[in-house]
């Protein structure tokens, strides 16, 4: 399907934010794929007129990040970290869990477009591992149950919120707001007492930059 004159329109607003129009392409990659589930032959070549770059240039951008897909993602990603620390503390007996529930693998969507499966290599948030995330939006401390206890909600219609940010919503929503960032969720909460551990002992300390030793 070609991409829509209001999803170019969008693109072209996007460029206008940059000094070097070229350095919005991959927040108008997102865009395209909020609209098409995917990186499509049609959303490159939208990017590449847009931005009066070649295709191949376009292409060479998509293919390098693990975020943009080359194959339809359904309603929700789901990332399982499965790094060493995530590793260690369960991620991959999630990752076992959730294959299981959903039927999906690395990559690949289940049958019923519902669910798109995706072992991550680090979600940068290991003060809470094991953790996933949904449509890019963390769940942590989740266990082989919690995790597909998600899945389950999801799967219903359920309302689900996650650990460190806004409410689920679905994949092309949240690759939206990657391209539009102002999206009205920024006050949703983003830490926890976890995170900021060592913030509150250096402070009961007395540390600072300056006499940590």
């Amino acid at each position: 399907m070609p991409i829509s004159e209001s999803t170019r329109e969008q693109m072209r607003e996007i460029a206008g934010r940059y000094p070097s129009a070229r350095s919005a392409l991959l927040p108008m990659l997102h865009l395209a794929q909020s609209e098409e589930d995917e990186i499509t032959t049609d959303g490159i070549n939208a990017c590449a007129e847009v931005l009066d770059i070649t295709p191949a240039e376009v292409t060479a951008v998509a293919t390098f990040y693990t975020m943009y897909k080359r194959t339809k993602v359904g309603k929700h990603h789901i990332g399982v970290c499965t790094n060493t620390l995530c590793g260690l503390l369960g991620g991959d007996a999630v990752w076992d869990a959730l294959t299981e529930a959903t039927g999906a693998g690395h990559n690949t969507a289940s049958a019923d477009g519902e669910f798109f499966l995706e072992r991550i290599e680090c979600q940068a948030a290991c003060s809470n591992a094991p953790v996933m995330t949904v449509d890019w939006e963390y769940m942590d401390d989740v266990t082989p149950s919690s995790a597909v206890e998600v899945i389950e909600k999801l799967r219903r219609g359920e309302e689900v919120h996650s650990t460190r940010g806004p409410v689920i919503r679905d994949f092309e929503a949240t690759e939206h707001t990657l391209a539009f960032p102002d999206d009205g969720l920024a006050d949703a909460p983003s830490v926890d007492a976890k995170m900021l551990a060592g913030l509150t002992i250096a402070k009961e300390r007395g540390m600072t930059g300056g006499n940590a030793q």
